[in-house]
């Protein structure tokens, strides 16, 4: 995913964070030419947010709690608050998804990686609330949070790779709130359908937009393995619509899919 159209202003801070295995990327516009003192000190929080998920949910690291509490040496109630807290979202997201979307089903223990990049990127936007601020990107590794326009009241406009050709757009929207897109095509066959515990994926890819990051990034993940059936579920969902890419490349989506008016499919 990437943002297309027009060269945007330059942002006044852009700042590349790594974490979570991979590079988060803040670019934060304003009215003014240079960052305020509390604009940076609210980056340094927001990063130190991105960073506290990584600590407490990776389940590559072997001491993180979540690594621990899927080993079973620690209980719930001995992990930080905010384990259960996700958990407990992630149940909304499978109860949402119609359980295809279920971190209790993964290989090794509960693992809510699907969710958890989603929802510390939408964590680390909140933090950027500076008056000077007009809009903010958090880009982390293709799912994108917002807030805000970019200076003189110009949207977002964010480009979804061809998963056939991922040097390619398939399509571009005009976004307000947050993108995800889940599929095989980086990363190769990680989707795990939860009914069967087989590796699987019924689209090539998908991408859910919404309020909210973190459900969004749930909900792209369950459509993956889903594949356009699951379309049904995002159409019920206020506030939030998708977009599914067949292995042929064939496109479907919710009836109000913010497709960028110059990219509607017929």
């Amino acid at each position: 995913m990437s943002t297309v159209g027009a060269p945007p202003p330059a942002p006044v801070v852009r700042h590349l964070e790594e974490v979570m295995g991979t590079v988060v990327t803040f670019d934060v516009y304003a009215d003014s030419t240079e960052a305020s003192p509390e604009l940076w000190v609210q980056l340094a929080r927001a990063r130190a947010v991105l960073q506290r998920a990584d600590a407490v949910f990776s389940t590559w690291r072997p001491h993180s709690p979540m690594s621990r509490l899927r080993r079973g040496e620690i209980s719930l109630d001995e992990a930080p608050d905010v384990v259960a807290h996700v958990l407990e979202q992630c149940g909304v997201a499978r109860e949402l998804s119609g359980g295809w979307f279920d971190p209790w089903a993964m290989p090794g223990g509960v693992d809510p990686t699907g969710y958890v990049k989603g929802w510390a990127a939408q964590r680390a936007l909140a933090e950027l609330t500076a008056a000077e601020i007009s809009g903010v990107i958090v880009n982390a590794a293709g799912d994108v949070a917002t807030r805000g326009t970019l200076p003189g009241g110009l949207g977002w406009r964010i480009g979804i790779v061809d998963p056939a050709a991922p040097r390619r757009l398939a399509t571009v929207v005009d976004l307000v709130g947050s993108i995800a897109t889940s599929g095989t095509y980086e990363r190769g066959a990680h989707l795990v359908d939860p009914h069967s515990g087989r590796s699987m994926a019924r689209a090539a890819s998908a991408s859910v937009c919404g309020p909210d990051l973190g459900l969004a990034d749930a909900l792209a993940t369950a459509l993956a393995v889903a594949g356009p059936d699951g379309l049904d579920l995002v159409e019920r969902l206020d506030g939030y619509e998708a977009m599914v890419i067949g292995f042929d490349g064939a496109r479907r989506s919710t009836t109000a899919f913010p497709y960028a008016r110059a990219f509607m499919f017929t």
